[in-house]
């Protein structure tokens, strides 16, 4: 297994990018005995920079990160959290990187996470509008 920075991923996955043959290239050699390790740092930034910089809108981004679990290609960490964050990841106004903050605090014990961001509170299960 060997892992894997965001801006590998990005090459891989957005067309007319520099050094995409060389992304192509190198995960063409990956494997299920042989996979990148995808941290879940490394997808917020993904997410993150194909929305912002590449203009990717919510289903586009979901369908990349589903595309990442489902491949054998691939270890994802935190596998389960970041399948319930792909799955409710479904509106414009919900934010990738808060549906994974809100999941963690629910997996250690805590069901509710504190913000200032109105709409993370709307629409985030779990997410509590401090005020």
């Amino acid at each position: 297994m060997i892992g894997v920075d965001t801006n590998v991923l990005v090459r891989l996955l957005v067309a007319g990018e520099p050094q995409r043959e060389k992304a192509e290239a190198f995960f063409s050699q990956r494997s299920a005995a042989d996979p990148a390790f995808v941290s879940i740092v490394v997808l917020v930034e993904l997410v993150w920079v194909l929305n912002r910089h590449y203009g990717y809108g919510y289903e586009q981004l979901q369908k990349a990160a589903q595309w990442l679990l489902d491949s054998d290609d691939f270890v994802v960490e935190h596998r389960d959290r970041v399948e319930w964050a792909v799955a409710n990841y479904t509106r414009s106004k919900i934010d990738f990187a808060d549906l994974l903050i809100a999941r963690a605090g629910e997996e250690t014990g805590a069901p509710r996470t504190a913000t200032f961001d109105v709409n993370a509170a709307k629409f985030v299960p779990g997410m509590e509008l401090l005020k």
